[in-house]
């Protein structure tokens, strides 16, 4: 666990770094010199992304793992294996989930201080002005979002706890550094910021329900939605990289260095992505059958034992520790 988040850490590190470039100096040669190593890791982006994906991976994995275990309780398999498959993962994914949220809001009012391009993709404003509408969903099209539900004066509310507060447009830069693809921006933080309300439902639901009676909910909406937890939280999670990724362009370093620039002339490149596309493919199918010759064999063991013939002992027991 330890080595897994300090990777995750060093990941982040960088790609915040990306976002937000800082501790070095660049030369009129465009040599790199004054490198301070614990400003480049710690940058102004690293405090919000790190936590961030660290809450997100432990919602994915436990929301999941718990996914699984819902499906077969709704096939009927509600002994105490499944119960707790179900719950420790699910419980830790449920804690994340609120924690996620405010973590979330101020990643995107950090988003709004040092990547201004990137929120107003975002969040689809072209105009820099007051009292900026929140769309939701809607297409970004000829300097305007078509087909959006707008709520008036919660972007700026949002963003700077003020209706008063002036959120740039994307027609306050210059074009050529305009994010592409700006619906899909657009569409991906609103996914990734709706699935993680719904998920935030889902707990508190878990929780009420748990707080009175310490058992689960009963109904067999509850296994359904949880049933759906485990993709719809990779989808979330996916949705926010393109929003992290898609928005810094057309930038791969920020302000320093674009993407057209930082494209490698290696050739083989294909083969290699090829080759490890087949190799994590290969790994999957191989981890498919594996998991249900295991499945099959748990069902033909449990079919065995319920139809062992039953035995009951005859003597009585001889001393205290056998009465008891």
């Amino acid at each position: 666990m330890i080595a897994g988040i300090g990777g995750a850490a060093s990941v982040i590190a960088v790609n915040a770094w990306m976002n937000t470039p800082q501790g070095f100096e660049l030369g009129a040669d465009g040599r790199i010199s004054e490198v301070d190593v614990s400003e480049v890791l710690f940058n102004p982006s690293f405090w919000h992304e790190f936590p961030h994906m660290w809450l997100a991976a432990y919602m994915v994995a436990g929301f999941l793992v718990a996914s699984v275990y819902a499906v077969g309780m709704l096939r009927g398999r509600r002994d105490r294996y499944h119960r707790l498959g179900f719950l420790i993962p699910f419980t830790v994914a449920a804690i994340a989930a609120p924690i996620q949220v405010v973590v979330g809001d101020f990643v995107a009012r950090d988003v709004f201080e040092d990547q201004p391009v990137k929120f107003a993709a975002m969040e689809c404003v072209y105009e820099t002005g007051e009292d900026q509408a929140e769309h939701l969903g809607g297409i970004c099209t000829d300097d305007e979002v078509k087909g959006a539900i707008s709520i008036p004066g919660l972007n700026s509310l949002l963003a700077g706890f003020s209706t008063d507060t002036e959120v740039e447009g994307l027609n306050s830069f210059p074009s050529d550094e305009h994010p592409p693809a700006l619906t899909m921006i657009h569409l991906s933080f609103d996914v990734m910021v709706g699935i993680g309300f719904a998920l935030l439902a889902l707990a508190a639901w878990f929780a009420v329900v748990w707080y009175r009676r310490r058992e689960l909910p009963g109904t067999p909406w509850f296994l359904r939605t949880a049933a759906l937890s485990g993709v719809a939280s990779v989808i979330a999670l996916e949705a926010g990289w393109v929003v992290t990724e898609v928005g810094r362009q057309p930038w791969i370093v920020s302000g320093y260095m674009r993407t057209e620039d930082a494209v490698t002339p290696a050739e083989g490149i294909w083969w290699v992505f090829g080759l490890t596309m087949a190799i994590y493919l290969a790994l999957g199918v191989i981890a498919g059958f594996i998991l249900r010759a295991m499945a099959r064999r748990w069902r033909e063991a449990d079919a065995a034992e319920l139809d062992a013939p039953y035995s009951p002992r005859t003597e009585p027991p001889t001393g205290p520790g056998e009465a008891r």
